[in-house]
Order: structure tokens, then C-alpha cells, then sequence
């Protein structure tokens, strides 16, 4: 095969392994457990929640209690927090569990009906320094817990996946359709995920769904660490008065979305039917400077305090924004909650529990 028809035959296959497909035709395929029906809204299903003590998996077991939901949450507590589920005591089975290495994970998630899978590393910097840890967690937990949930007769699995996928191509918005082109192994990491969750739904019918989250921020981001979201390092700092360091020259942009949106777009991913096999972005299809996000925590705070420029981090994008059209017309997804709403609220969470 000569160098032209060598590249011909790699594009091809990039196109088959890398667009996102729909398999609602495979919506009603049998295994040993369960008939995958599309799901109904059920006033008394089960969801299990791995990742539950995280920043993002809380606020879905938040949500879900309120509307008296049954909650399991599944966490090896890596990354999570056990007071994030201080206030869910009595209310939630909580199971401390690695979903990568589990035996019994399959018992775990016999009964449930739904599967919100946010275990995972969230980190772009912490799977360049570490890449082999953050595989073992993104992709072996990711494809161990699918395994699991085909054996329990699981209806069906919402897989949080990441913008990081789409790399830093300089088309904006960014649509499902477009060719991933990771810049890190994180990035690479949620890309196998779909993977798996789009052949489960066609080889096994399994019913999958992913969610492609754009820079989720809120109350009970992590603020202790150097790899947290940038909302949770920058609002505390200028609380408190110090200068935040800002990765390149500010202009790089986000779509910025508030953690309740997110909530929403997995619950509706979870009972939505005809959208087997599928993948969605989940942001607010808005796109804003760090400058002008650090000019805003400003004027909410009261503060005029400048940021130190250092290098920009391997790894990071220079701009990202959403195209939600997708998750609009087949999920019925909409930004319940604006960015500037989203920053006061958070704000004031970090106002009332940092020291």
C-alpha cells in the first residue's frame, strides 16, 4: 500500500471511530436482565451515582432527593468528598468502592434502573503528569462499569464526558459532528469513553447517552487544589484579597456553565427517549474571556484586584463555546441559570465556607 492510499485508508478510520452515531434503532434489543425499553419518567426509579461525593455528582444526588428519587452513590472518595454527602445521611446507600478494580460491582448496581457515571480524574494537568493513573480511572473504570451495568440489566447509562475532547481546532461554536483532536490525555481518556458507551449500545443494547461538559463551575468546587476549575481558584483568592495567576494572556475563552444546568441536562438525558447511542454538549453556548470573568468576580466582590500572567499550561485550549442545539431540540435542554447568575451564587457559597 503505497503512502497516498495509507493516508486514505487512516482517514477513513478516524471518521468511523471518531463521529458520534445514534443507535435509537437498537433501543428495544433484550439482554439476559432486562428489556432496554426507552425509558419513561419513573416517580420511584433507582440511580446510582458513581462519583456522588464529587462536586458535580452531589448536586445530581441533591437533585435527585428533592424530587424523591431512590439514590445509590458509589465513590472511592480519590477525588470526592464525604461532606459533600454530610447533609444526605439516612437519605442515600452510599458504597465505597473503586468502579476500576470492584468484584462486586455488578451487585452494586442490581435494581438500579439509571447509571450517571461521573467517577473520573477531571484533570487536564494531573493526566499529563500521570497518564497511566488517569487511564486506569477514565477508560478501565469507565469500561468496567459498563460491563457491570450489562450484566445488572441496567436501562441505561449517562456518561459525563469533556469539551477537552475537541481539542483546540479554531472552528467556533463547537458541534457534535466535529472530528475530536485531544491536546491531552484526559481529553483522549473521555474520547474512549464514548467509544465504549456508543459499541455498548450497538453490540449489547445497552442504552448509553454523553454529555460533553464545557467548564461546569459552582458551589463545592474543590478550592484546595492547583488543579481545581479556574472559577474555584480564582473566586477564593480574590476573596481573600490575593492575586489569582491567569495561565497565558486572559484572552483565552470559555463557555462557562453553572453546575445546575448540568444537573438537568443528566436527568434528561436519563429519561429522554430516542436518543440511544448519543452524544450531546452540555454549556451555555456562550463564550467569555478570562479577563472579563476576573473583571466580573471583581465588581461582584467589590475588589479591583490584577491577576499575575505566568506561561500558558501544556494542555490548555485557547478557546472553546458550545453549540447546544442538538441537546435543545432532542433532550429538551436549556441553561436554566445564566453565567452572571451562576458567578453571584457561587460567590456567595465561597463567601460562607472558606476560612
Amino acid at each position: 500500500m503505497n503512502d497516498r492510499h495509507l493516508d486514505r485508508f487512516r482517514y477513513r478510520i478516524r471518521l468511523i471511530v471518531c463521529l458520534p452515531i445514534s443507535y435509537s434503532g437498537q433501543e428495544g434489543k433484550r439482554s439476559k436482565a432486562r428489556d432496554y425499553r426507552s425509558p419513561e419518567v419513573n416517580p420511584m426509579a433507582v440511580y446510582v451515582v458513581t462519583g456522588g461525593a464529587g462536586f458535580i455528582g452531589s448536586h445530581i444526588v441533591e437533585e435527585l432527593l428533592r424530587r424523591k428519587q431512590t439514590v445509590k452513590v458509589i465513590d472511592n472518595f480519590s477525588t470526592g468528598k464525604r461532606e459533600n454527602l454530610k447533609p444526605f445521611i439516612g437519605k442515600v446507600e452510599t458504597v465505597e468502592a473503586d468502579i476500576a478494580e470492584s468484584l462486586a460491582l455488578g451487585e452494586y448496581l442490581r435494581g438500579a434502573d439509571y447509571v450517571i457515571h461521573q467517577a473520573a480524574i477531571p484533570s487536564v494537568p494531573k493526566s499529563i503528569l500521570d497518564p497511566v493513573k488517569s487511564h486506569r480511572a477514565n477508560v478501565d473504570g469507565t469500561l468496567q462499569l459498563l460491563l457491570a451495568c450489562r450484566e445488572a440489566g441496567v436501562r441505561r447509562v449517562v456518561y459525563a464526558s469533556s469539551s477537552s475532547l475537541y481539542g483546540d481546532s479554531p472552528a467556533l461554536p463547537k458541534h457534535e459532528v466535529m472530528l475530536p483532536n485531544p491536546l491531552s490525555p484526559y481529553g483522549a481518556q473521555k474520547l474512549f469513553g464514548e467509544i465504549y458507551c456508543q459499541v455498548f449500545t450497538k453490540a449489547y443494547g445497552l442504552e448509553t447517552v454523553s454529555l460533553r461538559y464545557f467548564n461546569v463551575f459552582g458551589p463545592r468546587q474543590d478550592a484546595t487544589s492547583q488543579y481545581s476549575g479556574v472559577l474555584a481558584l480564582f473566586i477564593p483568592a480574590i476573596l481573600k484579597g490575593h492575586r489569582p495567576t491567569v495561565y497565558g494572556d486572559g484572552l483565552q475563552s470559555r463557555d462557562f456553565t453553572y453546575v445546575q444546568n448540568v444537573v438537568e441536562a443528566n436527568l434528561l438525558a436519563c429519561t429522554t427517549s430516542g436518543v440511544a447511542g448519543d452524544v450531546f454538549n452540555i454549556a451555555c453556548g456562550d463564550c467569555i474571556t478570562v479577563n472579563s470573568m476576573l473583571q466580573q468576580i471583581n465588581k461582584i466582590t467589590g475588589n479591583d484586584i490584577a491577576p499575575i500572567y505566568t506561561d500558558p499550561r501544556r494542555g490548555d485550549i485557547k478557546h472553546s463555546m458550545a453549540d447546544i442545539t442538538k441537546a435543545r431540540e432532542k433532550l429538551g435542554y436549556n441553561p436554566l441559570v445564566s453565567f452572571e447568575e451562576g458567578l453571584r451564587r457561587t460567590i456567595e457559597w465561597y463567601r460562607n465556607n472558606i476560612s
